[in-house]
């Protein structure tokens, strides 16, 4: 859907629960890719403007390792996690406890964070823009809880510039129909080449963002073994799976072809897969 004209309030609200019928869900195929997620792998782009002491929001936090992460570099700053998902915002905070590192774990919505104007150094977003229907929304809801001098970090991946090899056919149906589904539902999976262009729609001038990119990069055979099996899983059971179903955009045999050459790909001594992320720093 176009983003030039924001939604209301009133339907932003209704699109707290859940964070919008996320294309992904939460089954555990899911959150083990966000467990992966680290400041090393996922942020790299943001480490170097980050120093103890800031106060940080990690909005979208999920399972929380991302967070947690950021959170032993600006020690002892205060760190806050937010997720519009109540399941996993309890496996966030014992993942706190047990690395010792404290970090304030939160249900909210996006579009009407439950904070007073001006509040963080640093308000961060990892995979999270591509999930919604109107980002320009949520990046003007995030910029309006960022200090004056502060950061609003952004890091999107894009699926049309994903690439692979060897070509198996099941992996480029899988990406045609990840396009359908997400489109089905009026969120964006090309994400990456438009968040600088979001930044801007969202009241950002040019000077104050600094774009960039980077990727992640699937090539060992344990690495391949990880990426291919969870893969295989989220066409089976995830909440694509479901949505991909419901929408007419696919059958259980469809989804199963597609598994059975998830596997075939990560089974394959040549397989290699890079998925591309847009980054933007907007200061």
């Amino acid at each position: 859907m176009s983003t030039d004209a924001p939604l209301p309030p009133a339907a932003h609200a209704n699109l707290a629960q859940e964070s919008e019928s996320y294309t992904h869900g939460h089954a555990e195929s899911v959150l083990r890719s966000h467990r992966w997620r680290t400041a090393e792998n996922s942020a790299r782009y943001l480490r170097d403007r980050l120093a103890p002491g800031m106060s940080l929001l990690d909005v979208g936090c999920g399972p929380g390792t991302l967070t947690v992460d950021l959170a032993r570099i600006v020690s002892p700053g205060r760190v806050v996690g937010v997720d519009a998902a109540q399941a996993v915002l309890e496996a966030a905070r014992e993942h706190a406890a047990r690395e010792d590192v404290p970090v304030d774990f939160e249900a909210a919505n996006v579009y009407e964070l439950p904070f007073a104007d001006a509040q963080f150094d640093v308000v961060h977003v990892h995979q999270l823009l591509q999930h919604l229907s109107d980002p320009v929304a949520a990046i003007r809801e995030l910029r309006r809880v960022v200090k004056p001098g502060g950061i609003v970090a952004a890091r999107e991946s894009d699926y049309g510039a994903m690439t692979w090899f060897p070509q198996y056919a099941g992996l480029t149906e899988w990406n045609l129909l990840y396009h359908e589904v997400t489109a089905a539902h009026g969120f964006e999976a090309d994400a990456g080449r438009r968040l600088l262009g979001w930044f801007l729609q969202a009241g950002y001038a040019p000077a104050q963002l600094t774009p960039s990119s980077s990727t992640w990069c699937y090539a060992t055979p344990a690495l391949r073994e990880w990426w291919g099996d969870l893969w295989a899983q989220r066409c089976l059971e995830s909440n694509f799976a479901i949505q991909a179903r419901e929408a007419g955009l696919a059958d259980d045999v469809a989804l199963e072809a597609l598994a059975h050459d998830w596997h075939r790909w990560a089974a394959d001594d040549a397989g290699w897969f890079s998925v591309l992320h847009g980054e933007v720093i907007a200061q």
